[in-house]
């Protein structure tokens, strides 16, 4: 069945559903979930995702004998998947080479001023951020200079969050390096994390180092330290209690290589954003 409708209404309508259907852009359990569908353009690529059971509410509102709707069609989410992975190899990597371009260009939007990155760091950061995460407005959680140095209070302005953090570090040495965590960090007795965790480092050009698939030693966390990478003697970020005194060795987890100029390092300032809608 298709429907048709102006680019103008494309954009005014995604805005109304994202704000009469926000559970669908959100995480949620799994089981409660519904199917999704999408609104495609055949020529255009875009699409909106929308819940099974409102396919109908939508054919009713778009629909319009006065415009071309064998332009549209709607399809699962399922359906797109397998569509895409049928496209050639090389129009996905100049897909792909087009966005990275747009997303080099955007500088993050802070809603504090960052004391330990330039407009540069930024950039290049945001650049390899999760495809998710991009456009969301950067959140300071914690940052030394305004809550002091504690991993206690550090773990309590997170005990709320449900969102990828960034772990910004700035050593004795002038050195800057951290983490992204898909999870806010917080103490748990086992590893979390999934595979878009990555360790990086200015040292002085930006290098990132993501998931090696070697192990699952994402992040843990408990009262007296925070590691990060892991399973070959020592951790790929370590921090103590005191988010004083810290450590980074090459670890299978990421493959990295000592994020810092010597593998022991003391620390200067240190900074956590969430990156949010």
């Amino acid at each position: 069945m298709g429907i048709a409708y102006s680019v103008g209404e494309v954009d005014h309508l995604y805005t109304f559903f994202v704000q009469w259907s926000p559970e669908i852009y959100t995480k949620g359990n799994k089981k409660n979930r519904k199917p999704h569908y999408l609104i495609r353009d055949k020529h255009q690529k875009r699409y909106l995702v929308v819940d099974g059971d409102k396919v109908a509410v939508i054919n009713k509102l778009l629909s319009n004998p006065n415009t071309a709707a064998e332009n549209w069609e709607i399809i699962t989410v399922k359906d797109a998947k397998r569509r895409l992975s049928l496209c050639s190899s090389e129009d996905s990597e100049v897909e792909e080479h087009e966005y990275q371009k747009k997303v080099d260009d955007v500088l993050p939007i802070l809603s504090h001023h960052s004391q330990l990155l330039d407009d540069h760091q930024l950039k290049s950061l945001a650049a390899h951020l999760p495809a998710r995460t991009q456009s969301n407005l950067w959140q300071l959680v914690y940052g030394t200079a305004v809550h002091g140095s504690s991993l206690k209070t550090l773990y309590r302005n997170m005990a709320e969050l449900d969102s990828p953090v960034l772990l910004v570090i700035k050593d004795m040495h002038k050195k800057v390096f951290g983490a992204f965590s898909s999870d806010p960090f917080r103490v748990s007795k086992h590893c979390y994390g999934t595979g878009e965790t990555f360790l990086f480092s200015f040292n002085p050009d930006f290098q990132a180092y993501r998931w090696s698939g070697e192990n699952s030693y994402f992040v843990s966390g408990n009262l007296e330290s925070l590691q990060i990478g892991g399973g070959g003697g020592g951790f790929g970020l370590w921090l103590d209690a005191d988010l004083y005194r810290g450590s980074s060795f090459s670890c299978p987890t990421f493959h990295n290589a000592s994020l810092s100029s010597q593998e022991d390092f003391l620390v200067q300032d240190l900074e956590v954003w969430t990156v949010q809608n």
